[in-house]
């Protein structure tokens, strides 16, 4: 039987995001948490004997300046190299904006796939031909597939690519491709990356991602890691995701009805907890609380409550559960149409006539530009960036800040 690992998007010391401003969070071991996750993987390998590994891309995060990072990813390709195990990798869009990936010298068992045409790299004594093409440049916009070699006679075929395929909500849509071009290429295995998320696309023959090997933030939320790929003796390919990462994200939603007040919220969030511990294996778990439908009594105590919740994650230990943040998702019927006539009930009259005119958004867009070119840095990069400016983003604001306004109207009076 021949086993073999595909991983992919590794972004080597890639920071996770959310949870620095945390008190008492433990910032180093976040911040080593992708050099453990690769430790993982070089340990499955060695533990399952796989005969090859194969990273489909964005091994790094960047064109980092501190070469100790290349230097950790070399010395632990090294111990694949005593184990006799080869590694084959294609630069993805954050490879190619990378000097490492160029230059850094690396055990004779890694080898990269060129970026100007695609190749292949025949593997001789396990019966394997390997056919890959990396990025050049961070932005690919052409099919890099369309070019790739058909499949060798008498042997496991596999494409080795990085790319969003037809396109992937949160992806940049490089390397586009569709999926019937890659079945008709006639490989036996397809090991793509890219897409953060774990998917199977097609089972026969077997195409799909991985995900990335440890979630950064809260959009790359439950288990990471790569799949352990099978071929029976009679050819048969099966493949087993194993889990990888150090530290889970989790999302947790829980639900507000009419006359919810912060007790009845507490309790909630206290099972939601404990459903997030049971199903993290033991990792340390990074949770944002969603309190979502009727929040308008809530909302007018948010800071006290999401003290509380942090305060109900420190009872778990520290070491365990940290909060990334508490938000309120509105179900703006519930609230309005309780609102009696009168002022309140007008201002919201006049967001709701805003937020459905998109002349209007893009008016107020334009008045908050100048304030949109003041916000520090943090807030204007990442998953989690905030715009001031365009009507989408002016929107998407006026729905978020509805429940906040409402509590502090219609609940300043009321007890949490």
């Amino acid at each position: 039987m021949l086993k073999f690992l595909h991983a992919a998007d590794v972004h080597l010391d890639s920071p996770l995001r959310g949870l620095e401003r945390y008190e008492g969070a433990p910032v180093d071991a976040l911040r080593n948490a992708t050099r453990r996750a690769l430790e993982n993987l070089v340990n499955l390998a060695l533990d399952e004997s796989v005969r090859l590994v194969l990273i489909a891309g964005d091994l790094y995060d960047g064109d980092w300046r501190d070469y100790n990072t290349g230097l950790f990813f070399a010395k632990q390709m090294g111990r694949l190299r005593e184990a006799e195990i080869p590694v084959l990798l294609v630069a993805g869009n954050h490879d190619a904006q990378s000097r490492m990936t160029r230059s850094l010298r690396m055990p004779d068992n890694v080898v990269w796939f060129a970026v100007d045409a695609p190749e292949t790299k025949t593997l001789d004594s396990l019966g394997v031909a390997v056919h890959g093409q990396g990025y050049a440049r961070p932005a690919i916009s052409e099919d890099l597939s369309a070019q790739f070699p058909r499949p060798r006679s008498g042997v496991l075929n596999i494409g080795l690519l990085h790319t969003a395929l037809a396109g992937h909500p949160g992806h940049e849509p490089y390397a586009p491709c569709q999926l019937d071009a890659l079945r008709a290429k006639g490989y036996d295995y397809w090991a793509l990356g890219h897409v953060h998320a774990r998917e199977v696309v097609c089972a026969d023959p077997w195409i799909g991602f991985p995900g990335n090997i440890q979630g950064r933030h809260i959009r790359e939320t439950g288990p990471k890691g790569a799949y352990v790929v099978a071929r029976s003796e009679t050819g048969h390919l099966t493949a087993e995701f194993r889990a990888l990462d150090v530290v889970r994200w989790h999302d947790c939603r829980v639900a507000a009805e009419a006359g919810t007040d912060a007790a009845d919220m507490l309790g909630a969030v206290e099972a939601a907890f404990g459903k997030v511990l049971a199903e993290s294996a033991g990792l340390p778990s990074a949770v944002r609380v969603t309190v979502a439908g009727a929040v308008g009594r809530v909302a007018a105590h948010v800071e006290r409550l999401a003290q509380d919740i942090r305060a109900l994650a420190n009872d778990y230990g520290q070491d365990r559960l940290w909060v990334e943040k508490v938000r309120l998702e509105a179900d703006t019927l519930t609230p309005i149409r309780d609102i009696p006539e009168g002022p309140i009930r007008e201002l919201m009259d006049v967001l709701d006539e805003l937020e459905a005119n998109p002349e209007g958004l893009a008016a107020l867009g334009t008045t908050l530009t100048a304030l949109d070119a003041k916000l520090p840095a943090a807030l204007k990069h990442g998953p989690e960036a905030v715009s001031l400016t365009g009507p989408d983003a002016v929107g998407r604001l006026l729905r978020e800040v509805r429940p906040l306004l409402l509590g502090r109207l219609l609940g300043k009076d009321e007890g949490p």
